[in-house]
C-alpha cells in the first residue's frame, strides 16, 4: 500500500496544478488515464459516471463506476437530486472522480458538489467518448477513455 502513496499524490498534485491554472472550483482534473491509475491504486477512490440512463444502454458502461443522473433524457432535465443520491452511494471520505460523454456535465457536477462542501472532486477531461472530431463528426477518434484504450463494456 505503501509503494503507491508517492504516485498517488504525483497524480492529484498534478490535477490540482490543473484545477488551480483554470480557477476550476474542484480540487482537481484528471486525464482518462490519470483517472484510470488513481482508480487502481488509491483505496476508497470512485468513479461517478454522471450520463443518462440512455447513454448508458447505448454507449456502454465503465466497470465499477457508480452511476447518478446529472441530467435526464429526453429533455436533458437537471436531476433534482443529484447531490442527494451522490452523498447515499458513496461515503462521505472517497475521493470521486465524475466522469461524462465528453468533459461538460462531468465538471458541473464536480463543481456542484465541492461548492456544496464536499472535498477530494475531481473531474475526468475528455470524458469516456472524447472530444468531437470536427472532420468526420464523430467522436471516440481523437481522445477520451475509449479512445485511450481503457477499460468499458457495452451492455
Amino acid at each position: 500500500k505503501g509503494v503507491h502513496m508517492g504516485r498517488i499524490t504525483e497524480l492529484l498534485d498534478i490535477a490540482h496544478t490543473r484545477s488551480q491554472t483554470q480557477s476550476w472550483p474542484y480540487a482537481g482534473a484528471l486525464l482518462p488515464h490519470e483517472a484510470h491509475e488513481l482508480l487502481q491504486i488509491a483505496p476508497g477512490t470512485r468513479l461517478i459516471d454522471v450520463r443518462s440512463r440512455a447513454e448508458l444502454e447505448l454507449n456502454g458502461t465503465l466497470p465499477n463506476a457508480v452511476h447518478v443522473e446529472w441530467q435526464s433524457w429526453p429533455g436533458w432535465v437537471p436531476n433534482p437530486h443529484f447531490l442527494a443520491q451522490l452523498a447515499q452511494a458513496t461515503d462521505p471520505e472517497s475521493l470521486l472522480i465524475f466522469i461524462c460523454r465528453s468533459g461538460p456535465r462531468s465538471h458541473r457536477a464536480a463543481s456542484a458538489c465541492s461548492e456544496a462542501g464536499r472535498g477530494s472532486c475531481y473531474n475526468v477531461l475528455e470524458g469516456i467518448e472524447g472530444d468531437l472530431n470536427k472532420a468526420t463528426g464523430h467522436r471516440n477518434e481523437l481522445n477520451g477513455w475509449k479512445q485511450r484504450g481503457l477499460p468499458w463494456s457495452q451492455n
